[in-house]
C-alpha cells in the first residue's frame, strides 16, 4: 500500500504546486511528498517523528478537523510555530480513515487546487479503506478460518482453530467469548453499515490486543471473539462497553439505523468451541434487538427466561395457541394496563406488595387489576399451569410484537 500512497501524494503535490502530507485518523504520518518550501516547526517534527505531538493534535480536534466532512482551512498558530493549512479528511462510506494536509502559509491555494486535492483524497481513502479490509487484521484466509470456527462441523472447528494457531493470528489456545453486534433498523443491512461495523470491531480488536481477538463481518451482524489470558485484564462486558462507545461514533451517523446491541456468549475453554458462545451471542443480540428494555448489551447469563424463548421461531409464534385468553385480554379497553401490570405480578413470582410498590399503585386497585385479568382472560391466577402458562404467553407476544 505504502507505494501506492507514495505515488498519490506526489501526483497532488505536482498538481497542486505544494507540498503534501498524508495522515491517518490518529494524526501519525504515513506519506508526504518532497519539501521544498520553508517548514513550519509543526511539519517538521510530524516529518521527523512520524506522528503529530499530543498539543497539536489537541489544537486541530478543538479546530474541528476530526468532525468535518468537506475541505475546511486551520488559522495558524503562532504559539505552536503552525501555518494555516488546509486539510482534506480522507472518508469511505462517512468514516474517518485519516486527512491529507498542504500548509497555505499565504492563502494562495485555489478553490481549483482543492477540487483536483479531492480526487486524490479520494483516491487515497480507497486505498486506506482497503488496507483496513485486506491487511493483516482481516485477511481472507484468517476470515476463511473464523467462519469455519463458527459454523462447520466440529473436526472442521478443530482445524481452524489449529491453523489461527499456527499462522500466529491467535496466540492462546481460548478461553473464548463470543460478542455479536446487531445493527437494527430498515437499513441494518446496507453496506455503509457493514463498513461502519467493520470500522469499529477493528478499533476494538487493536484496543483489545490484535493477537487476542477475532472478527468477521456478516450480512446483518458483526462478531468478536474474544481469546486468549487478555480476558483476564479485560473482560467481556468491558469489551462490549468500548464497542458500543465506538459504535455509536460509526455507526450512529448512518441514516436508518436506530441503534446497535451486543450480545454476550458464555465463555468456553478451547479456541475450538467458539461456536457455542457464538451461537448463544445470536440469540442473545437478537432478543436484544427486539426488547430495548434489555439494553443496548445483553449477555446469554442475564436473560433468564428469554434463554429458552429465544430458540424459538418469532416468526412462527401464535400466541392464541399459547394461550387463547391472552389476545382477549390485550384487546379489551384498558388491555394493555392489565398486561402490564399481569406481567409485573409475574414476572415477581405473584407478590402483590412489591408487584403494587414496583407499579406505585394501591393494594386495593392491584387486586381489582388482577380480577379483571382472570375475568377477561378466562383464567385462574390461583393455578401455577395458568401462570406459567400466562407468563410464557406475554414473554411471546412481545417476542412477535403482539404485545
Amino acid at each position: 500500500m505504502h507505494g501506492d500512497l507514495q505515488r498519490v501524494v506526489d501526483a497532488v503535490a505536482g498538481r497542486v504546486g505544494r507540498a503534501a502530507l498524508i495522515e491517518d485518523r490518529h494524526q501519525r504520518v504515513i506519506a508526504y511528498s518532497a519539501h521544498t518550501e520553508p517548514l513550519d516547526a509543526v511539519r517538521r517534527t510530524s516529518i521527523l517523528s512520524r506522528h503529530t505531538t499530543p498539543e497539536v493534535a489537541a489544537w486541530f480536534r478543538a479546530a474541528g478537523v476530526h468532525r468535518t466532512r468537506a475541505p475546511m482551512r486551520t488559522p495558524a498558530a503562532p504559539e505552536l510555530d503552525l501555518l494555516p493549512r488546509v486539510c482534506l479528511p480522507l472518508l469511505h462510506a462517512d468514516m474517518l480513515l485519516g486527512f491529507l494536509w498542504f500548509v497555505d502559509a499565504d492563502g494562495s491555494m485555489s478553490d481549483a487546487d482543492i477540487r483536483d486535492a479531492e480526487t486524490a483524497a479520494a483516491d487515497v481513502s480507497r486505498l486506506l479503506h482497503r488496507a483496513d479490509l485486506l491487511g493483516d487484521l482481516a485477511s481472507e484466509r484468517e476470515a476463511e478460518a473464523a467462519r469455519t470456527l463458527l459454523a462447520e462441523p466440529p473436526e472442521h472447528r478443530a482445524r481452524a482453530a489449529a491453523e489461527l494457531l499456527a499462522d500466529g493470528v491467535v496466540a492462546d489456545d481460548g478461553p473464548v467469548t463470543a460478542l455479536v453486534v446487531q445493527p437494527v433498523g430498515e437499513r441494518a443491512t446496507a453496506d455503509p453499515v457493514r463498513a461502519a461495523l467493520e470500522h469499529a470491531l477493528v478499533l476494538t480488536r487493536r484496543w483489545y490486543g490484535t493477537r487476542s481477538a477475532l472478527h468477521l463481518v456478516r450480512r446483518d451482524h458483526g462478531t468478536l471473539l474474544l481469546c486468549g489470558g487478555e480476558a483476564a485484564h479485560r473482560p467481556a462486558a468491558s469489551v462490549a462497553r468500548h464497542l458500543t462507545a465506538g459504535l455509536r461514533a460509526a455507526v450512529g451517523r448512518v441514516p436508518g439505523v436506530a441503534r446497535t446491541v451486543v450480545g454476550l456468549g458464555e465463555t468456553y475453554p478451547r479456541l475450538a468451541d467458539a461456536a457455542c458462545s457464538y451461537r448463544q451471542a445470536v440469540r442473545t443480540a437478537r432478543i436484544a434487538a427486539r426488547l430495548p428494555a434489555l439494553g443496548d448489551v445483553a449477555s446469554w447469563a442475564s436473560l433468564g427466561v428469554w434463554r429458552l424463548l429465544s430458540m424459538v421461531d418469532e416468526q412462527q409464534v401464535d400466541v392464541p395457541e399459547v394461550h387463547p385468553g391472552l389476545l382477549r385480554l390485550l384487546n379489551a379497553d384498558g388491555g394493555r394496563v392489565l398486561a402490564q401490570t399481569l406481567e409485573t405480578y409475574l414476572d415477581l413470582a405473584g407478590n402483590a406488595h412489591a408487584t403494587a410498590e414496583r407499579l406505585r399503585l394501591h393494594r386495593t386497585t392491584l387486586y381489582y387489576r388482577l380480577q379483571r385479568v382472570e375475568q377477561l382472560a378466562g383464567t385462574n391466577l390461583k393455578d401455577g399451569n395458568e401462570r406459567l402458562t400466562l407468563h410464557l404467553a406475554l414473554k411471546l407476544a412481545q417476542l412477535s410484537g403482539v404485545g
